[in-house]
């Protein structure tokens, strides 16, 4: 095995993950994709990405614990132990408070919160042995500010700002860094159910009157990965044009 440090981002098939798994392995890093459905990017990504680095992919449900354990032993024995912890993992879905069901709550909680808690768990194992490591958190604006419709997303996405900085100050003294990147309006997949005319009122809401892409979200990352973010720890980075100020 190389040197190389090893970067896990779940989620990182598709979007704004695919994004930071292109900006790390031109940082220099192993990557370790995590992906649950989309088998076909993963596939297609690795195919790409190898041509920088060495790469694999994982297909794992983070929000299923048990399944992440075995995720995290599976990553240790074909590339070495995570040093960089990106978790991207997320669903979003705009409906009435009203209408969340249970299981609509626990699907929202457990793909974006506790995925994040199961994989770092996993990971603050090696990483506080080494005394040395870095976890990122992909939160959201609304997880700042809160969004109309989009409570159970909000509620997770705000728990995963409370998580990050409680952990960074639980972990410092271990020598393991832990941020958030906040995104605001990304054009993703996750966009494909606002219409033309939404996303042109969301651009003019924008003070950069501009709408972001996922390697806006991926240079924020990379740079939190990086030592030249080394005296940084517990902080929410907000990329979003000023949308959230």
């Amino acid at each position: 095995m190389s040197n190389k440090k090893i970067a896990l981002v779940t989620g990182g098939a598709r979007g704004i993950g695919r994004a930071i798994c292109r900006a790390l392995a031109n940082d220099g890093f192993k990557i370790a994709v995590n992906y649950n459905n989309s088998e076909n990017e993963a596939i297609a990504l690795k195919d790409e990405l190898s041509a920088v680095t060495e790469v694999e992919i994982f297909k794992c449900d983070v929000s299923d614990a048990n399944a992440v354990k075995e995720m995290f032993s599976d990553i240790s024995r074909e590339l070495g132990n995570v040093n960089v912890l990106v978790n991207n993992a997320g669903v979003a879905e705009q409906v009435l408070f009203t209408d969340i069901t249970d299981e609509m709550w626990q699907r929202m909680i457990n793909t974006n919160l506790s995925s994040a808690f199961y994989c770092s768990r996993e990971a603050l194992k090696n990483m506080i042995n080494e005394k040395n490591g870095v976890i990122i958190n992909i939160a959201s604006m609304w997880g700042e500010v809160g969004a109309s419709m989009e409570v159970h997303y909000s509620t997770a996405k705000a728990g995963l700002i409370g998580m990050t900085k409680a952990l960074a100050k639980e972990v410092g003294l271990s020598g393991v860094r832990v941020n958030a990147v906040s995104p605001g309006v990304v054009l993703t997949d996750m966009m494909n159910s606002f219409s033309e005319s939404d996303k042109e009122n969301l651009k003019d809401e924008t003070p950069l009157n501009t709408l972001g892409t996922p390697e806006d979200i991926a240079h924020a990352v990379s740079f939190l990965a990086s030592d030249k973010a080394k005296f940084i720890t517990g902080q929410v980075l907000s990329v979003n044009g000023g949308f959230v100020i």
